[in-house]
């Protein structure tokens, strides 16, 4: 038992981190309770109905390349550095550019200080989407054309089983529920036709999934390092490993 745990937690700690892809653990990280709502198809109705798009975090353009129709004027934007030549190398084959720029503060702690401008023109897209990116409401209502969509999908913040789970105390946090959100949006001038929130139950099939997804996911536990974090890690091997995330839909117009 203990040479598959630490044969487990190796191969997690050397999986390569690249982009937005959990295809290493594909098969090990499960939803158990979905969502109530499809965002893929969301998304790909609102793509094949619109002229003009920007997809905000693109991370490794993953996402975004999976859809068979893009507008014919489709920009991504990225603000992890790293990410940004891997979704630029992939999304060049659809034609797509990749600007990096400044991400938003996380939406619950929005300073107001400038921190997530967004590098177009005034009512330059029909189509705003937004995956897991934190957002800064007036800019997104100022780069939206007259009619135009904003469809996002956010996360709330990382579910406390997770430091459970190391031995870890949850960080305290600022408030962050889809009231907030939706409330940024409707100040920004935006008007709100769809506003929903779920919690989605997710299933790790060993100690090695659940190492590479926190590696993947940096902030839902600050600071995580499979070193750092063995110990505790190995306390769980065995076990039932079941976290929930709650998630808000918004689709909005201007």
């Amino acid at each position: 038992m203990r040479e598959t745990v630490t044969r487990l937690l190796d191969e997690a700690a050397a999986a390569p981190v690249v982009g937005w892809d959990f295809a290493w653990a594909s098969g090990r990280i499960a939803t158990v309770t979905p969502l109530p709502w499809d965002f893929t198809a969301l998304a790909a109705s609102a793509l094949r109905s619109a002229t003009t798009a920007v997809d905000m975090g693109t991370g490794g353009g993953e996402f975004l390349d999976a859809f068979p129709d893009l507008p014919a004027r489709m920009v991504a934007t990225e603000s992890w550095p790293p990410n940004v030549p891997v979704a630029a190398e992939r999304l060049a084959r659809r034609s797509v550019p990749v600007v990096h720029c400044e991400g938003a503060a996380n939406n619950a702690l929005q300073s107001g200080d400038g921190v997530g401008r967004l590098p177009f023109k005034d009512a330059a897209f029909g189509l705003v989407l937004n995956r897991h990116e934190a957002f800064v409401a007036a800019e997104v209502a100022r780069v939206l054309a007259s009619g135009g969509l904003f469809l996002t999908q956010q996360v709330a913040s990382a579910p406390d089983q997770l430091h459970a789970l190391l031995g870890l105390d949850p960080p305290a946090r600022a408030a962050f529920d889809l009231d907030l959100l939706a409330g940024q949006v409707v100040r920004a001038g935006l008007t709100v036709e769809n506003a929903e929130a779920a919690r989605e139950v997710v299933r790790f099939a060993d100690v090695g999934a659940l190492a590479f997804y926190l590696r993947m996911v940096p902030w839902a536990v600050p600071g995580f390092g499979v070193a750092a974090h063995r110990s505790a890690l190995e306390s769980v091997a065995g076990r039932d490993l079941f976290v929930y995330q709650e998630y808000f839909l918004l689709s909005c117009r201007r």
